[in-house]
C-alpha cells in the first residue's frame, strides 16, 4: 500500500458507518466515490481529516472507469464555505462526478 495511514482511516470510517461486513464488501467488491464521501463525512472525523484521507488514499484503489495517466482531482465546495462537499475527477475527456467513479481496494 502506498498510503496505509489513509487506508486505515478509510477502513475505520467505513466500519463505523456501515459495520464490519458491509465495509469489507465495499472495499473488496467496490463502491462509488460518492458512497465513500458520504461515509467519510458521517464518521467521527474532522472535515479536514476526512478529505485528507480520501485524497491520500485514492492511490491505493483501483478506479473505474480507467482514467488513464492524466487526471486531476477537483474539490467541490459548499455554498459560502470552504468545506469540501464533493470530489470530481477531471480527465482530458471530461469531468466525472463522484457517483460515476467506482473504487475497489487494490489487492
Amino acid at each position: 500500500m502506498k498510503n496505509p495511514d489513509a487506508i486505515a482511516v478509510i477502513v475505520s470510517a467505513l466500519r463505523h458507518v456501515h459495520g464490519d461486513d458491509i465495509a469489507r464488501m465495499m472495499l473488496v467488491e467496490g463502491m462509488s466515490l460518492a458512497d465513500l464521501i458520504d461515509a467519510m463525512f458521517s464518521a467521527p472525523l474532522t472535515h479536514r481529516e476526512a478529505v485528507r484521507a480520501m485524497t491520500d488514499g485514492l492511490d491505493d484503489f483501483v478506479i473505474t472507469p480507467d482514467l488513464g495517466l492524466i487526471w486531476h482531482l477537483k474539490y467541490v465546495y459548499g455554498d459560502h464555505s470552504l468545506h469540501v462537499v464533493d470530489l470530481e475527477i477531471a480527465t482530458p475527456d471530461g469531468t466525472l462526478a463522484s457517483k460515476d467513479v467506482w473504487l475497489r481496494l487494490a489487492s
